[in-house]
């Protein structure tokens, strides 16, 4: 299995979150958000996430 490259254009408000939630754990924020999606919870926890912001912007 090869490797792709990911690259993400985020708020600074969001990435100073990021850090921050990181540098409690001691992570790099690129380690952090790679162990957040590999969490076993996660596709639940995003499959909610984009049902909610389909309720709150009304798509059908």
């Amino acid at each position: 299995m090869g490797t792709n490259v990911l690259s993400l254009r985020i708020d600074g408000e969001l990435l100073d979150r990021l850090r921050d939630h990181a540098a409690k754990r001691g992570m790099s924020v690129q380690d952090y958000v790679v162990r957040t999606l590999i969490r076993d919870d996660f596709d639940e926890r995003f499959k909610t996430a984009v049902e909610e912001t389909e309720r709150f912007y009304g798509v059908p």
